[in-house]
């Protein structure tokens, strides 16, 4: 018999929550079997067997455990259950043959009593027609027939009774098909009635541990920072068509599509080198300058936002952070983003245009100074050289704290952002400009 304890999800946190236990009591587990999900305030983590045995809970779901305390215990001593299926499988599918051809010899009586008769089964001849009740013998009213096999038995003189006695045997088939319409019929009568039109019923469920710190932080974070938003809008029309033109080969190369948050990350890494403010965050009485770009992604996931950090984003090649937001994605809806992986950003950016956000004004992500929102694409009429003409646009925002970031900074950041997506080769360069560079400016 061993213990299960709670594992430290991270230096700060001394306490976790039962998410849901993903076995019952007295299961069989195998060892690095994922057997439960605890819920820290800052992420969901997979709780797993140590060793194979069957489990004893201790920790109901919902409930508050210390760090380091069990969880549950396993009996090491115990047998996995013997795995005969295949074996099984393979027994029951011989009886079914044996059935299934002792059925159909049965059966090729009344065939053959057909043929003579000159009157063939409509069913077998392809044409369709609705089976009828013969109830002339008492107590098999409900057994239902053919109208070739009802006219076959009055002619020959044969009841139900006789047809299902003295013609077949029943089979284990036929009782697990009675079994399932049984089932059927008590479920139909079981089902609830439907609610009434107007209903003012309530549903209340707790909180998770982490939409509760969530709820904290959001409202910390309007409590204590100097938040504004500014906006821009974005001409797509360059990135749509690079990514139209090159979308199959580089997803033949690199195993991953092409997105456009790619292309807003590598522009944000950039731009955040250009003014070092947008990147600075409040320490105490210091305010502090990364020289790098951790750029934080909001991913939605099934219990609540979370944001997961890309490293070094501005050394990254565009086809390295598809990869790491695409595993970042699948880890979020799996629930398995780790507190390491949110740990340590400098700068966020949120997609609200995935679900279909024409304009917001984001929330910063504490204890960064400020975060992008990118929205949904649309077309709209803009003003080029004194015409007008359709184009895709997206409208972008950034929040920032006024207590780091300067209105100036915050304004000139997204302007950066604007010009590096219209014209995404400069992305290359080191400076970003290729008009400036080629004239020495």
């Amino acid at each position: 018999m061993i213990d299960v304890k709670i594992p430290s999800p991270g230096e700060s946190i001394s306490e976790v929550e039962i998410a849901s236990w993903l076995v019952e009591n007295g299961d069989y587990v195998e060892k690095d079997q994922e057997i439960a999900e605890i819920e820290s305030d800052k992420a969901t983590l997979p709780l797993v067997a140590e060793e194979s045995g069957t489990i004893e809970i201790l920790a109901p779901e919902g409930e508050s455990i210390a760090v380091g305390e069990v969880a549950c215990k396993i009996d090491t001593s115990a047998r996995a259950p013997e795995k005969k299926e295949q074996e099984k499988e393979q027994e029951k599918e011989g009886t079914e043959k044996q059935e299934q051809e002792e059925a159909t010899r049965e059966e090729s009586k009344p065939e053959e009593a057909a043929e003579k008769s000159g009157e063939p089964d409509k069913e077998e001849t392809g044409e369709s027609k609705e089976a009828t009740e013969f109830d002339q013998t008492s107590g098999y009213e409900e057994v239902k027939t053919t109208p070739v096999a009802d006219k076959m038995m009055r002619d020959y003189n044969l009841s139900v009774e006789d047809i299902i006695k003295g013609l077949r045997r029943i089979t284990r088939q036929d009782v697990n098909q009675a079994m399932e319409g049984m089932k059927k019929k008590q479920a139909r009568e079981e089902q609830p009635p439907a609610r009434p039109q107007g209903s003012r019923e309530i549903k209340r469920e707790k909180m998770s541990r982490l939409r509760r710190k969530l709820s904290e932080r959001l409202v910390s974070v309007k409590n204590e920072t100097a938040m504004l938003t500014t906006f821009n809008e974005v001409d797509m029309s360059e990135v749509m068509k690079l990514r139209k033109q090159h979308q199959k080969a580089f997803q033949e190369k690199h195993g991953v599509k092409l997105g456009f948050i790619s292309f807003f990350i590598k522009a944000s890494a950039k731009a955040l080198q250009d003014f070092p403010n947008v990147n600075s965050m409040i320490d105490g009485e210091e305010i502090v300058y990364p020289q790098y770009a951790d750029i934080g992604i909001a991913v939605q996931t099934p219990k609540g936002l979370m944001v997961p950090t890309i490293r070094n984003a501005e050394s990254q090649p565009l086809a390295n952070i598809e990869k790491k937001v695409k595993e970042l994605g699948e880890k979020g809806q799996k629930n398995r983003i780790s507190i390491d992986e949110m740990e340590g950003g400098t700068f966020s950016i949120t997609n609200g245009g995935v679900f279909g956000s024409m304009l917001s004004t984001p929330i910063i992500n504490p204890p960064q100074s400020a975060i992008l929102g990118m929205h949904n694409i649309q077309e709209r009429h803009v003003a080029i050289d004194g015409n007008v003409v359709i184009r895709p646009m997206m409208y972008i925002a950034l929040s920032y704290d006024h207590r780091t970031i300067d209105g100036k900074d915050s304004v000139s950041f997204l302007v950066r952002i604007k010009e590096l997506i219209e014209k995404p080769q400069n992305l290359l360069l080191e400076r970003g400009n290729a008009d400036k560079q080629l004239l020495g400016l």
